[in-house]
């Protein structure tokens, strides 16, 4: 197995993760949050989504927040931008980086974005264009790239005509999201089979969710075929509002665990990771479903009894 020496870990939680959560989630305990991943050596933070508070609630404090953070040189701070209106807050909050967004299932498009997607496409390249004037890195988020949850599957050559079309626009990279993360590596081999015959493996980044425990065995198929950057989201945080029954995203921890433990360098600090992850655990009031955050909680709670018993 040829694997890479090293691997980018974007951390989604503060978007991703959050835009699901049933409770709003105080501006300071994000703030707060985001700047203890600051300390964990990621180098990428998707801080926030400037999608309309009416449809995110969970997020209608992105600009805010984004104002509020302390900033780590190196480290870059981005958002997710559905159109020009969220463009110009982006733009106002100094963000170092934006994403657009759309689907290869028009099921899920139009329940996403409420466009078809030959709808979609206008509207991301002027965001794009726009963007690229004022001088910011773009990214393209296709989801639904193995599944859909209103059209069933999906097939690569549907994926491929989206990704045609973002990289014509002038993204530099491409998150393939596995929406309701029911993909298995053989559907994984066979899409970026399909997409690696047109596209570098740099053009891509995976994003898989983690609904039926395939995550990771979808991060190894990928990295067995080139792909060295992966979304994650922190304790497993993560799901989609127009997916139902999709569950979180593949956790940074346990994505970490499995890539240093295969000597693949991701620069991140398995303890800071942690304890991060227990902050935001007790702001949401619920336990997160990592294995690396189970194994710490009971780790956690062995050394409680034992200083209770000496």
């Amino acid at each position: 197995m040829k694997l890479p020496a090293k691997v980018t870990i974007k951390e989604v939680g503060p978007r991703d993760g959050l835009q699901n959560e049933p409770n709003f989630i105080e501006t300071k305990d994000k703030v707060d949050w985001i700047n203890l991943l600051n300390q964990t050596g990621l180098s990428y933070i998707e801080v926030s989504s400037f999608v309309h508070p009416k449809w995110i609630p969970q997020l209608a404090d992105s600009e805010q927040v984004l104002k509020s953070i302390r900033r780590k040189p190196g480290v870059t701070y981005a958002a997710l931008v559905p159109n020009i209106r969220g463009l110009e807050r982006a733009l106002n909050c100094q963000v170092d980086e934006i994403s657009v967004f759309m689907s290869a299932s028009e099921g899920h498009n139009q329940k996403n974005i409420n466009k078809t997607i030959d709808e979609t496409f206008p509207v991301l390249k002027e965001v794009v264009d726009e963007a690229k004037k004022a001088n910011l890195k773009v990214r393209g988020y296709v989801s639904t790239v193995i599944a859909c949850p209103y059209d069933g599957p999906v097939e690569p050559e549907q994926v491929l005509k989206v990704v045609d079309r973002l990289a014509e626009m002038g993204v530099y990279e491409i998150s393939l999201g596995d929406t309701i993360g029911v993909g298995v590596p053989t559907q994984v081999e066979r899409l970026l089979e399909t997409l690696l015959k047109h596209f570098p493996p740099r053009l891509f980044a995976m994003h898989f969710h983690d609904t039926r425990g395939t995550a990771l065995a979808n991060v190894l198929k990928s990295l067995e075929m080139g792909i060295t950057a992966f979304d994650s989201s922190l304790g497993g945080l993560g799901g989609c509002p127009y997916a139902k029954g999709a569950s979180g995203n593949v956790s940074t921890e346990d994505l970490n665990y499995l890539l240093t433990g295969m000597n693949i360098d991701t620069g991140l600090n398995p303890q800071a990771l942690i304890e991060a992850a227990f902050f935001i655990e007790e702001k949401l009031g619920k336990k997160l479903p990592s294995k690396q955050m189970v194994i710490a909680r009971n780790e956690r709670s062995a050394n409680i009894d034992n200083a209770r018993t000496v």
